[in-house]
């Protein structure tokens, strides 16, 4: 259960009591990520997320940003999405007041300084380095270069060494003073507080403002871009990322396309962990998933493989698709999908962390707010005539996109092999 309320140009407030427990989480999210960028400012939205923990009005320094939270034992951090920023922080419940304070000062009273916008170009230029290193996280960022193309949803979140390094100083203080206004805040709280506590506690640290936030552009017609994106790297295995159109956030058929997923490819008793690693040995880590936004969203499936058997890997998988696509899933089969998606669901929001972040998000960015009892109720509604009906629509050859990192003279011909069965 929830309770949520809205400060007069101020943020919405929603929190959940978990009586008897003695951890609390608070998460802030700003309503402003990198959809609102423009070409010249891509990364602009997560240099801001990373400058605010430099100094803030009352932790003038790195290091008493950080000991605020780490001093009493607590931990916190930030991510910046396409449509979203996150700061969070668990603590000791006796600390709320603290930690809805360090929270606020993030946000609402960073220092941005010159020296320190200048120290950090470096740092994040280093951590952009670190992704393209990593060719199984990498593969991600090509994936959506190809799908989404030349948009902000095709760029990657933390920008470019150009763009970071010439990004104007003003141009991140500019970011700042119109997006991160309190009345574009949405604040979760999860633990043994009650609501009214919660509520007074974040009026009186994050105040009140209000602005004219800009919005993001529609998203293209997908799939934008390169039908089929090819790195080579002199890699031990060769990574592929195989996605296609998927749904908006909180569209009608979304519980059913979240027992789809979880029927083809997630967990190891799903289709593909089964038919990819245990019974063609062509990976150790087969999964899919799903990413959504207000207006598109994307199915996609990771794979990690020896070079070698990139065409009968993609091949499989290909063959999994068509398989959701062409037949009804079978009743034990369903049920046990939607057991393992009620169960997950439980666990994960019995912890303070978790509970946070879906109220949190679903306030932010959902259009209402479901208790886990709605959710469990929405899966439980779902059919198998559902998921074949919604695959028929989604799973077409000409709407597929692959993206792949692969040794020299691997991953030939990939667009004539990208055919559904």
């Amino acid at each position: 259960m929830y309770e949520r309320t809205v400060l007069p140009d101020g943020p919405r407030v929603i929190s959940a009591r978990l009586p008897g427990t003695r951890s609390l989480a608070v998460a802030a999210f700003v309503l402003a990520g990198s959809r609102l960028e423009t070409r010249d400012q891509s990364g602009v939205a997560h240099f801001m997320e990373h400058v605010t923990f430099k100094g803030t009005q009352a932790y003038p320094t790195t290091r008493a940003v950080s000991e605020a939270i780490e001093g009493i034992g607590g931990t916190s951090n930030a991510a910046t999405d396409r449509e979203s920023t996150v700061y969070w922080a668990r603590v000791p419940v006796r600390e709320a007041e603290r930690a809805v304070h360090v929270l606020s000062e993030l946000t609402i009273r960073p220092l941005l300084r010159d020296e320190d916008i200048k120290r950090e170009r470096d740092v994040i230029v280093e951590e952009i380095r670190s992704y393209r290193d990593d060719p199984g996280q990498y593969v991600y960022n090509l994936f959506d270069e190809a799908f989404f193309g030349d948009s902000p949803l095709g760029w990657e979140i933390a920008g470019d060494e150009r763009t970071v390094q010439a990004m104007p100083d003003a141009a991140i203080r500019e970011f700042w003073s119109t997006t991160y206004r309190p009345a574009n805040t949405v604040v979760a709280v999860a633990g043994d507080l009650d609501h009214a506590s919660v509520v007074e506690l974040v009026g009186s640290a994050f105040g009140r403002g209000n602005g004219a936030p800009p919005g993001f552009s529609p998203a293209p017609r997908l799939p934008a871009g390169e039908r089929v994106r090819i790195v080579r790297n002199q890699t031990a295995q060769a990574y592929l990322c195989l996605g296609l159109p998927a749904l908006r956030r909180d569209h009608p058929d979304s519980w059913a396309l979240e027992l789809l997923n979880t029927v083809l490819g997630d967990g190891s008793s799903s289709r593909l962990f089964l038919k990819v690693r245990e019974e063609a040995s062509l990976a150790y880590d087969v999964h899919s998933f799903l990413t959504d936004y207000a207006d598109c969203g994307s199915l996609q499936v990771y794979a990690g493989v020896d070079p070698a058997n990139l065409d009968p890997a993609v091949r499989t998988i290909l063959a999994e698709l068509a398989r959701m696509r062409d037949e009804l899933v079978p009743e034990d089969e369903l049920e046990k999908a939607r057991a393992y998606a009620k169960g997950r669901l439980e666990l994960r929001l019995e912890e303070s962390r978790h509970l946070v972040s879906w109220i949190g998000g679903q306030e932010a960015l959902h259009e209402r707010v479901l208790s886990l009892d709605d959710a469990l109720a929405a899966l439980d509604a779902v059919t198998a005539a559902q998921i074949q009906s919604l695959a028929g629509r989604l799973i077409r050859e000409d709407v597929l996109t692959l993206a792949v990192i692969a040794p020299p003279r691997r991953g030939r011909a990939l667009d004539r092999l990208l055919r559904l069965p």
